[in-house]
């Protein structure tokens, strides 16, 4: 029996671990934000970690349930309410056939995963139920979820103990400030000494363009190109380039203001010079900052971000021991 959706919330998508293998035609990977608490609430109620559930920004659905079934909710600090009653984010949830999940206030984070036991089973589109709106894929009918739809659910594959939780010290989120780990890129050399080290030593605030295309920063200091003559091919701007490719977390400076950290649902390339790259391991903590978030930038090599990765395979495992 399906769940009927009561309201929906703000940017309520249908996702899962996204797309991979369609980049090089323009569509993007897609999937959640924050890969790390999807997988985790997945986990909590018994699903593979691929499984697709809800990703909520700032203010959570309303969602009335025909059946029993388990929920979970893990990213942002929204708490959820059976009937009203407030339950435990990170943990396993019983609801039963009749009642409403709601959610409280935002208490921290922005994009709260809610799984429900068996998954959202809406038809897959190219391989993947996550909702790719500009390019009218996955989801329901391409789009986000609206009041009025019904969330088909899957065969739940065994019994979740209730109470299920995940330990605090597994639970990951940004600092205050935000510290992004980011590795120099191939247009490095483009600015200035000077600029290259004011970068790092600035403090940026999340503007409020932030969304599954890309995050933007405000408040740091305005990079200084190092002169040079425009190649053919490239704008008249000095962040202008030849097109080129854009990995998942380059930074793109246009004009030298304010940067802008590219994301699941980005484009894949394009004629804006790029500084550098945010590490795979610091991707999810992007998807929780809140507009005017201070955030900072702090330089890595190779060898330190195959380290973090390895950092978070470790969490991840850890995180599997304790739900086992």
């Amino acid at each position: 029996m399906p769940i009927n959706v009561l309201s929906a919330g703000i940017a309520t998508t249908i996702q899962d671990l996204g797309r991979p293998g369609y980049y090089h035609l323009g569509i993007p990977m897609g999937g959640a934000m924050d890969r790390l608490a999807l997988r985790t609430a997945n986990l909590l109620v018994g699903n593979e970690e691929d499984a697709a559930g809800l990703e909520s920004v700032f203010v959570g659905p309303e969602l009335e349930f025909t059946e029993d079934a388990t929920v979970a909710v893990c990213g942002a600090e929204l708490p959820p309410k059976i009937d009203g009653e407030e339950r435990p984010t990170w943990s396993a949830i019983a609801v039963r056939a009749g009642q409403v999940l709601s959610f409280d206030f935002l208490k921290s984070g922005a994009r709260a995963y809610i799984a429900i036991s068996g998954g959202i089973n809406t038809p897959p589109m190219l391989g993947s139920r996550s909702t790719y709106a500009i390019g009218a894929l996955g989801g329901i009918d391409g789009r986000a979820v609206q009041p009025g739809d019904t969330l088909p659910l899957g065969r739940p594959k065994a019994p979740v103990r209730e109470g299920l939780s995940v330990p605090d010290a597994l639970r990951r989120g940004p600092g205050n400030p935000a510290e992004l780990r980011m590795l120099p890129g191939l247009y490095w050399h483009r600015i200035t000494e000077a600029a290259q080290e004011g970068f790092f030593k600035d403090t940026w605030k999340v503007a409020n363009e932030a969304d599954r295309m890309g995050y933007r920063f405000q408040g740091g200091h305005k990079l200084a190109f190092v002169e040079r003559e425009q190649p053919f091919g490239a704008g008249a701007d000095p962040s202008n380039i030849t097109d080129a490719c854009y990995p998942y977390g380059s930074i793109q400076v246009p004009s030298g203001t304010e940067p802008i950290i590219l994301h699941r649902d980005a484009v894949s390339g394009g004629g804006y010079f790029m500084i550098g790259t945010v590490i795979s391991a610091d991707m999810d903590l992007i998807g929780q900052l809140q507009p005017h978030t201070s955030t900072r930038f702090v330089k890595v090599d190779m060898n330190a971000a195959l380290a973090a990765r390895r950092d978070r395979a470790q969490t991840l495992e850890a995180i599997r021991t304790a739900l086992a």
